[in-house]
């Protein structure tokens, strides 16, 4: 699986459960990546505004990257 793969796998679980909410620890469990790929990964979809991390540690979907997410959608769904 490539990093794109791992990017995208993350987002739509953050997508299909808007609830979520994960420490580090658990995210790197929950995808069964190690902690560097992990990093990486959770880095990159917060720094595109995706997620957020809390002043807790815990990685969140960021509210507009919802709004985003839906208007990306529609885009890809009318291109094809």
């Amino acid at each position: 699986m490539t990093m794109e793969d791992l990017i995208q796998r993350v987002r739509g679980e953050f997508r299909e459960m808007p609830g979520l909410r994960l420490t580090f620890a658990q995210a790197c469990r929950l995808w069964q990546l190690d902690p560097a790929t992990c990093g990486v990964v959770l880095q990159r979809l917060t720094r595109d505004g995706l997620l957020l991390r809390t002043r807790q540690g815990h990685y969140i979907a960021a509210p507009r990257a919802r709004s985003l997410d839906a208007a990306l959608d529609r885009r890809e769904r009318a291109a094809s």
